[in-house]
């Protein structure tokens, strides 16, 4: 009688952790679903500002040279640049279904400026181009700040995916995420 009592205490025991073991692998594996890795912050690659000063003759301006408006005759043009890529792991719920959490973030960032002015033209119409590029420059100093802030609101985030070829719809939808809005054209500064 008590080998069968101590043989039914064992088979509680192996029953009970392996109800423990199950339940803590659950919840890992939903806890992870949840919220992304403390390790998983975007990447931003700032780069250093390009500066390029060019002089142009106002009667034959160079071909890659943006064109003046009436009345300017120089400008100070401001392209800032950014690129981004992200990465995800997918979560197949049936043959069709599937959520996508996004895992990874790399940005690069770039300010390129190019100073144009006529040969000849006043030191007064020199520094005021200058100016232009000392405001681009001053914004592009936290861009990285920016970036990362907004990058961080995307990690972690789940979206639910379809189709048949579900491999194909979350590069699709990873490649969509990392697409910028639409902004309006105004990138230069001119003057």
């Amino acid at each position: 009688m008590e080998a069968l009592f101590s043989l039914r205490r064992l088979i509680l025991l192996g029953v009970l952790l392996g109800v423990l073991i199950f339940g803590w692998l659950r919840w890992r594996d939903l806890s992870s679903q949840r919220q992304p890795r403390e390790d998983s912050v975007p990447t931003i690659n700032k780069q250093p500002a390009a500066f390029a000063n060019r002089t142009f003759d106002p009667a034959a301006p160079p071909a890659d040279m943006p064109p003046l408006a009436s009345g300017e005759n120089a400008e100070c043009e401001s392209n800032f640049l950014s690129n981004a890529s992200v990465g995800g792991e997918s979560r197949q719920s049936d043959a069709t279904h599937a959520t996508v959490t996004i895992t990874q973030i790399k940005m690069i960032l770039q300010l390129n400026i190019t100073i144009w002015v006529p040969t000849g033209v006043t030191q007064h119409v020199i520094e005021h181009e200058e100016g232009h590029r000392q405001v681009s420059e001053f914004y592009y100093q936290t861009a990285d700040k920016l970036a990362e802030r907004i990058a961080a609101t995307y990690m972690g985030k789940q979206i639910e995916i379809t189709g048949t070829d579900l491999g194909a719809e979350s590069t699709k939808m990873l490649q969509q995420t990392a697409k910028p809005p639409p902004i309006s054209p105004m990138n230069t500064t001119r003057n």
